[in-house]
């Protein structure tokens, strides 16, 4: 399986739009207004969820990355791409309708820093959008460390191990309970109106084994919204602020 040199400290970001990457998008749009906003994607990799958002919306989009090489990317669709830490986001209090954070806050130093700079610029009355792993996903999808060697790939269980032997076998991203990451905002002056868990798009296994995997991936996104959604991928914030 390929990656990135960057995927042990960043993870991989979305390189290309399919199924999965339209449903979050459907999603975002509807718990925030985009439609002429102002948007801030904070963590934008290569630009594949801004440049969407900007086409389909016609919203005023900035962007922001810590790796230059992905930014240099993401110009394409964001020319005013800047590179920058979520922990001292560069724009100015109050700035933005809607912030969104695509799975981008389990791999910054300080989540809890993050999260209040996310808050920091958006508007009263603004929306956060974030979305972020779950800890009880079955596997852990941005690989893990073995005797000092990365290896990229889903690994089973590791997320249910006590926080010490888990941090030793993926000390390179976090993942959330619902409640620690509703936690990283109690100082915040925001309220979260949704939260849920959601499965993945499953592409590439759909792309393998078509059909079957097809219905497996609808099966599971069915359960959403259900206390079976325990085992989603994904936690799916919404957050307002005061």
């Amino acid at each position: 399986m390929n990656h990135s040199d960057l995927a042990a400290l960043r993870g991989e970001p979305s390189y290309v739009w399919r199924a999965g990457q339209e449903r979050r998008l459907q999603m975002m749009a509807e718990w925030a207004q985009l439609n002429g906003a102002a948007v801030l994607v904070a963590g934008c990799g290569v630009g594949i969820y801004a440049r969407q958002i900007r086409q389909r919306f016609h919203s005023a989009v900035d962007a922001f990355d810590i790796e230059l090489e992905r930014v240099s990317t993401a110009r394409n669709a964001i020319p005013d791409a800047i590179v920058s830490a979520g922990e001292s986001i560069p724009f100015r209090d109050d700035a933005f309708d809607v912030v969104l954070s695509h799975e981008v806050i389990e791999h910054v130093k300080d989540d809890r820093r993050s999260a209040a700079e996310m808050v920091r610029v958006l508007k009263p009355g603004g929306r956060l959008l974030l979305f972020c792993p779950n800890r009880w996903y079955p596997f852990e999808t941005h690989g893990h460390y073995w005797r000092g060697q990365y290896r990229f790939g889903n690994t089973p269980l590791i997320n249910y191990l006590p926080d010490g032997p888990r941090d030793r076998l993926a000390p390179h991203v976090r993942a959330y309970t619902a409640r620690a990451v509703r936690q990283l905002f109690a100082d915040c002056p925001i309220e979260c109106v949704h939260h849920s868990r959601i499965y993945g798009g499953y592409d590439n296994l759909i792309a393998r084994m078509g059909r079957p995997a097809r219905i497996l991936r609808d099966f599971l996104h069915r359960l959403e919204r259900t206390p079976l959604d325990v085992w989603g991928l994904s936690h799916f914030l919404v957050l307002q602020k005061r």
